[in-house]
């Protein structure tokens, strides 16, 4: 049964689907009933990969070819390889241009100030040639922390002062839910503003695999504010749409774990505003 849902969750992420299952659905703070202790987590991340300096701009040539959602080939593979060189995974090379890669093509276009599209053309090639580094929101923050920026909707997490993971989210839509769901038992009304706080946080508690909330199942939280976590969704569209929690790509949310501790600080800054 496993094996059969995390095939399809697969799936979706290749096809890169932003429809997601009625069962399944964004975090909202947790009752301080259904509060659960910390989970110890590896303390220290793996090294991080040097990312290309933006300085040196010979270190890689770009193809003329323009990609897209569902291309595949060489230019992909470059592509791919590229994204994950600079942080921004894509998971493993293939040359098939799916959901996951389209992620990433997202959070590098954001990051660089491009339109934001599926499309890699030569604008997108030449900004993978001499790329820009994201712009810290807390520059004086500790080497190792995460920064969500819910302006351009971004999550990078730092390493050594460096960006080792740069990932496109989508967070708290403010959209105030009034739900009713059965928790514990029992029909219970939940109410909320379905806001991603502000401030400065650190990483606590987390769970692996599928974790059930009642407003829905997140995918390897890991919580930083009561029941507001980062997790893996199978739907990340290209605006908030959670009820407050920090949605992230399933590939991601797979990696993330092995990356981040606990205790680590999570800044959260800026505002969301629709066209």
């Amino acid at each position: 049964m496993a094996r059969k849902r995390q095939a399809a969750i697969a799936a979706l992420i290749t096809l890169g689907t932003t429809l997601v299952p009625a069962s399944i659905a964004s975090a909202a703070p947790v009752p301080a009933a259904a509060a659960t202790p910390a989970v110890a987590a590896a303390s220290a991340a793996p090294a991080a990969a040097p990312l290309a300096s933006p300085d040196d701009p010979g270190t890689f040539v770009a193809p003329r070819a323009t990609v897209k959602l569902g291309s595949s080939g060489a230019a992909v593979r470059t592509l791919q390889r590229r994204l994950n060189e600079l942080g921004y995974y894509v998971g493993k090379v293939d040359g098939r241009y799916g959901g996951a890669t389209q992620a990433a093509v997202w959070a590098f276009q954001k990051v660089q100030g491009l339109p934001v599209s599926s499309r890699v053309n030569r604008s997108v090639w030449r900004a993978l040639e001499n790329p820009k580094q994201p712009k810290a929101l807390v520059p004086r923050g500790r080497p190792y922390r995460v920064e969500v920026n819910l302006t351009k909707q971004l999550m990078v997490l730092y390493r050594d002062g460096r960006p080792q993971l740069i990932s496109h989210i989508s967070s708290g839509s403010g959209i105030p839910y009034r739900e009713w769901k059965v928790w514990n038992g029992k029909r219970q009304l939940f109410t909320g503003s379905a806001r991603t706080p502000t401030g400065d946080f650190r990483t606590t508690w987390r769970r692996s695999g599928w974790h059930r909330s009642y407003l829905g199942e997140l995918y390897n939280p890991i919580f930083f504010y009561g029941g507001i976590a980062l997790h893996g969704s199978l739907s990340v569209p290209l605006y908030p749409a959670s009820h407050g929690c920090v949605r992230l790509p399933m590939h991601v949310a797979q990696v993330l774990p092995k990356m981040l501790g606990t205790g680590v600080p999570v800044h959260v800054r800026g505002a969301f505003r629709r066209a």
